[in-house]
């Protein structure tokens, strides 16, 4: 299989494709006015505490105060609080781990929680972007993530990533991890350190342990809200965890980005940096690896399957809900084999369309219903199978008597329709128009309950230009009309910037907007 890394950059958002024998399998968009914030470390003061919902909220300097749950609240909290007060805690325990670098801890002890209050100041890390309105997610614990290895500051474990499953291997590597590995500090080795030398752990810790230096000596002197650590950018993180040995290339279209990412590949690990390569033909490089096509198919509500069958992708407030559609009839017969083979396909292209838009949260599929139990287990099966190629964790619910399965996956930053598009300020994200002749509708209404209270005669109506075509047409006008309905005269103001979905009334004497007056 060929792997690749396609790097594209613009003046308004460089964009990273990862492909598998030309197939687009991962998708990242990094945007100017939207940096990239898991990661980054704050000294934060706690503004409020709710036990009743277990969290509390962190001031940070953002819009929004930084959310922590309890769950969330490291066992080490007073030893990671001794930062501030210039104390030790030492303590190194053994024990597995995945090798995510900003994973929501497992298993905190209760009693850490009721130590919080109000003006404390505390070090925090972003574990969850903000999405809408919601501020960022964060946790106590910390970790430092480098090229082979990921430092937790004050925690109790030495782990070795899962996905190294040589045994032999994970007893080396645990053995120089606790060689190397300093006080008062626990370490993941992650999948890229296989069969890595001692030299090259050791030059990575080292850079770990230096960062987390000066992040204890920028807290000790610093007043929160502060930013202590801001980890990398999109790109380069997605050089550091997913530049391996396996990936054949890695093409950039930027001068400026090529040399950032060689010299940095360079110093971790030099044996690859010959596969960095400069693009440097007129022909736009997404067009060339074909994945502008693929992209397009990416940002669609509805994707197509093999067998003729598609799904379609729909966004709501609580979940994600996919429905799978086969593409054409057939006899009763063959109907359970032919649904068994679109819901296969289609398993399998909704774990690649999860992992390319980076949806999480609660996910339900309505699966095409199938009535031999072997059947939906097989279809069970194929998610898991698929599932072991996410990054992301992933709890899954065997199929219903209905074909629906529930699946949750991890959510960690906005995913890519929430990247690249905004809310249409029309129908706010509906999708639906409030049809012309209901607006109108609600404007006769309007005027019905003005008359009850209102003493003007002269009131200007102003509304969109389309709402104003449908207001005027006619011989006798439907504004011609509500004016000699209710003994009222109405002066038509068409605006381009106002919505299609609103109207106002505005008095004609003081020239201040009534609208809300009249309910």
């Amino acid at each position: 299989m060929r792997k690749e890394i396609i790097i594209n950059s613009s003046s308004s958002q460089t964009r990273v494709a990862i492909t598998e024998d030309g197939n687009l399998v991962d998708f990242f968009v990094e945007n100017p006015e939207k940096q990239r914030m898991v990661g980054n470390i704050y000294l934060g003061k706690i503004a409020r505490v709710l036990p009743g919902i277990r969290a509390a909220f962190i001031d940070i300097g953002l819009k929004h105060d930084a959310f922590l749950h309890f769950s969330d609240i490291g066992d080490r909290l007073e030893a990671l609080q001794s930062v501030l007060d210039d104390e030790d805690d030492k303590e190194i325990d053994d024990e597995d781990d995945d090798e995510s670098p900003h994973q929501k801890p497992q298993n905190k002890p209760e009693q850490s929680t009721h130590k919080l209050h109000k003006g404390q100041d505390i070090l925090i890390q972003i574990i969850k972007e903000p999405v809408k309105d919601k501020g960022v997610r964060v946790s106590s614990s910390l970790s430092l993530p480098g090229r082979f290895c990921v430092l937790l500051p004050f925690d109790t474990k030495i782990g070795v990533s899962k996905k190294i499953s040589d045994y032999k291997e994970r007893k080396r590597l645990r053995r120089i991890a606790r060689e190397i590995l300093p006080d008062n500090c626990g370490l993941i080795i992650r999948t890229a350190a296989k069969d890595q030398s001692e030299k090259h752990l050791a030059s990575d810790l080292k850079y770990l342990v230096k960062t987390w230096k000066t992040i204890e000596d920028e807290a000790k002197s610093s007043k929160p809200p502060k930013m202590l650590y801001n980890d990398v950018s999109t790109t380069r993180s997605v050089i550091r965890d997913l530049f391996t040995e396996d990936v054949n290339r890695v093409f950039i279209d930027s001068k400026k980005i090529f040399k950032e990412i060689r010299d940095y590949v360079q110093f971790i690990q030099p044996e690859l940096v010959e596969k960095v390569v400069y693009y440097k033909e007129s022909q736009p490089i997404f067009e060339v690896f074909k994945i502008e096509e693929q992209i397009k198919q990416l940002l669609g509500r509805k994707v197509q399957l093999p067998s003729g069958g598609h799904i379609v992708i729909e966004h709501t407030e609580a979940m994600i809900v996919i429905d799978v559609n086969s593409g054409r009839y057939a006899a009763k017969k063959e109907q359970e084999l032919n649904s068994l083979k679109t819901d296969l396909e289609a398993a399998r292209e909704i774990v690649r369309q999860l992992r390319l838009r980076d949806i999480g949260g609660l996910i339900v599929v309505d699966f095409i219903d199938l009535e031999d139990d072997k059947n939906r287990k097989k279809i069970y099966d194929e998610l898991r199978k698929e599932f072991k190629k996410d990054r992301a964790r992933i709890a899954m619910l065997p199929m219903t008597d209905f074909g629906l399965m529930q699946i949750t996956r991890q959510r960690v930053r906005e995913n890519i329709m929430q990247s690249v598009n905004e809310v249409c300020p029309y129908c706010l994200g509906t999708g639906l128009l409030t049809k012309k002749s209901h607006m109108i509708h609600e404007i006769e209404d309007w005027i019905k309950k003005y008359k009850n209270s209102g003493k003007e005669k002269k009131l200007i109506l102003k509304v969109h230009p389309s709402l104003g075509v449908k207001l005027k047409e006619g011989l006798f006008s439907t504004l011609f009309k509500l004016q000699s309905k209710y003994f009222i005269k109405l002066k038509l103001v068409e605006d381009n910037k106002m919505s299609p979905q609103e109207y106002q009334f505005i008095s004609a004497l003081s020239e201040k907007e009534i609208t809300e007056n009249v309910k």
